[in-house]
């Protein structure tokens, strides 16, 4: 069973999750000449024959021929809907149960198909798939922040080659997630206006940071980049969470996000990276706010990326004026 431990220090929450230490690696290690991923994987417990070796399917995509998309409870979860919210205190030692949902969404039965490499049909299924996911997750009323993400190569922390995404539903807000909103209300009070979009609109103006336009998104280097090749994709539209985005919102990022993974993945010949849907907390999303996907691929072109040019991507929601945020706990996830 998982476990929620207080850092006294700084009364972050950190996740200790012992069973992900089981987790399979089929990864190629460093020094190891790099090799093609075939189609099929009769190891692999994700590919197609092998369905007994995952846990029983919580959603299904596809059609007569089988399967294109499968979402199934992670085997070595971070997190776990047993237990509950109960603290345990001893001096400044303070836990709780490891309360929360950790999914796998297979992306493909193909063992090689990535996203640059899908078709736009299939992509559009995989953000619908991400957004059914994030409906479903919040109808508990325990879970507070919901994260999908995807960790491509052994630097950006995967143990499986088979493309795949997470979703770790918590029932706590990491601090920085809180900071964020923090700045963006205070901006919001000062100015009346929404941070990110006055961010975007600046970017915009400028135009040395913009990588490509949409109907629907903007893609861009953030001036102040926490990673090498940071890329955000911001919509045009206010949106307060993931979970509305709309069917002609994803028909355009499935476009976006195919587009600008195919171009890192040429530029810097198939770096490892990191893709993140951050998406507003809480337990509505009525307020409007602003999500982005940040990712890289600007830099010297076909060069190979270093481990210290591991690729952030994410998509983050900010508020466009002032919200209430509950607290129930400081937080950071590991696992």
């Amino acid at each position: 069973m998982p476990e929620l431990r207080q850092d006294p220090t700084t009364f972050d929450w950190v996740i200790i999750a012992k069973e992900r230490a089981k987790r399979p690696d089929d990864l190629r290690r460093k020094g190891e000449p790099e090799r093609s991923l075939p189609d099929h994987s009769p190891d692999c417990p994700f590919c197609p024959g092998n369905e007994a070796r995952t846990p029983k399917e919580e959603a299904v995509y596809g059609g007569p021929d089988g399967w294109s998309i499968r979402v199934v409870p992670n085997k070595f979860a971070a997190l776990s809907p047993e237990g509950d919210m109960e603290r345990e205190e001893w001096k400044l030692f303070r836990k709780t149960h490891g309360y929360g949902r950790h999914e796998v969404i297979i992306e493909s039965p193909r063992h090689n198909e990535f996203i640059p490499f899908m078709t736009i049909n299939h992509v559009e299924d995989l953000i619908r798939a991400y957004r059914d996911r994030y409906h479903a997750l919040r109808r508990d009323p325990n879970v507070r922040l919901i994260i999908i993400f995807k960790n491509h190569g052994a630097g950006a922390g995967t143990s499986l080659e088979h493309p795949h995404t997470q979703v770790v539903a918590t029932p706590v807000v990491p601090p920085y997630i809180r900071r964020k909103y923090e700045v963006a209300t205070q901006h919001y009070d000062n100015t009346g206006r929404c941070l990110q979009h006055d961010l975007q609109l600046a970017e915009l103006e400028a135009g040395v940071r913009i990588v490509a336009e949409s109907s629907h998104f903007v893609v861009l280097h953030p001036f102040a980049s926490h990673y090498p090749f940071e890329t955000w994709i911001m919509p045009r539209e206010h949106k307060s969470s993931f979970g509305a985005i709309s069917d002609d919102e994803i028909r355009d990022l499935a476009r976006v996000l195919k587009t600008t993974l195919l171009q890192l993945h040429t530029a810097l010949q198939d770096p490892d990276y990191n893709l993140i849907i951050h998406t507003s907390p809480g337990t509505t999303s009525t307020k409007p706010t602003i999500s982005c996907i940040s990712r890289s691929f600007r830099g010297s072109r076909r060069r190979r990326a270093s481990s210290s040019d591991r690729v952030s991507i994410s998509i983050s929601s900010f508020l466009k004026r002032r919200r209430h945020i509950s607290r129930p706990f400081r937080c950071r996830g590991k696992g």
